[in-house]
């Protein structure tokens, strides 16, 4: 089955990786847009990112940007992992593509309703957007199919003690997508660190095409925060939320009920997976489908170096 998707991101060198991966695999999904919103960078940066992102590709996709802060807040960059560009390491360009000037919001509910099939959200960032769009638009959610979220965590956090940052960023806005009633597949940080690529392997990305060279320019710089946190890989987190689709064979996965921690300030953004199960808590409605291990990390980079060898052989 091909997939229509909708790539919401804030690149961010693992956005960068997850959405070559997307645009690779298109026999499996079809992109039909790409909507931005701050997170790892500003709302500028990620878009002229992701602009960046599909000229080096050789595709040209609908850009929309979305909201440059979180509901209640200023938003918080991660500079410290991913530069003052979002996508510092590459020489980086001014994009000859431009954004379509509708706002991410009236892309999305333009884009969904026009479809013939329903639509799959692949969020990589903060659920700002859709946190609003799902809000405002409810009926829409019989057009979604599915949105798969690189975001939250089973058991500890990254930016604070039990919050993955994509959820703390706009942990509002995440409520608002985990109470939809839409259908929704998790790619919890303890997932995707089980599918980190080691040194060794992103340093062959130099010995091919444009696409593999960018990537090997993105891993230089991104690997230098993994080598300081002590990591033998580099985990690039948002490609699980690709390869899942593509994939799902790869994973072991549970339905849990996840609730949005608003509040604390160690648990702010925490998503909290309740996977008891049995009748002391109830049926459970609505469940998650949180993933919770990759059953053979080989497999499953090899659709990182499958992807990059087939989009290098498109642009040679």
């Amino acid at each position: 089955m091909r997939r229509n998707v909708i790539i919401d991101c804030d690149p961010g060198h693992d956005d960068a990786i997850a959405i070559i991966v997307a645009l690779a695999n298109s026999e499996k999904l079809n992109v039909l847009g790409i909507t931005t919103v701050a997170g790892n960078t500003t709302l500028d940066n990620a878009t002229k990112n992701a602009l960046r992102i599909l000229e080096i590709c050789g595709k040209d996709i609908p850009v929309s940007m979305g909201y440059s802060d979180p509901l209640l807040n200023k938003v918080q960059t991660a500079a410290f992992v991913h530069g003052e560009s979002g996508m510092d390491g590459p020489e980086l360009f001014e994009p000859q593509l431009k954004p379509t000037g509708k706002h991410a919001i009236e892309f999305l509910k333009e884009t969904i309703e026009n479809s013939l099939e329903k639509v799959t959200l692949i969020p990589l960032g903060p659920l700002t957007n859709i946190g609003v769009l799902l809000k405002t638009y409810p009926q829409l959610i019989e057009k979604i199919d599915v949105v798969s979220i690189m975001g939250g965590s089973i058991y500890g956090g990254n930016i604070l003690p039990k919050a993955e940052f994509n959820i703390y960023q706009d942990p509002e806005a995440a409520k608002m997508v985990f109470e939809s009633g839409v259908n929704i597949i998790m790619a919890p940080i303890e997932a995707c660190n089980e599918g980190g690529i080691y040194f060794d392997e992103s340093d062959k990305f130099v010995e091919g095409g444009k696409v593999s060279k960018f990537a090997y320019e993105l891993f230089q710089y991104y690997g230098q925060y993994c080598k300081k946190n002590g990591w033998p890989y580099t985990v690039i987190y948002d490609m699980t939320a690709v390869i899942c689709l593509l994939h799902p064979e790869y994973f072991e996965s549970e339905p849990m009920r996840v609730t949005i921690e608003t509040q604390g300030a160690s648990t702010r953004g925490m998503t909290v997976c309740d996977f008891r199960g049995g009748a002391h808590i109830g049926k459970c409605e609505d469940p998650v489908t949180v993933l919770t291990h990759i059953k053979d990390r080989d497999k499953f980079v090899q659709v990182l170096f499958d992807s990059l060898k087939a989009l290098d052989s498109q642009l040679s």
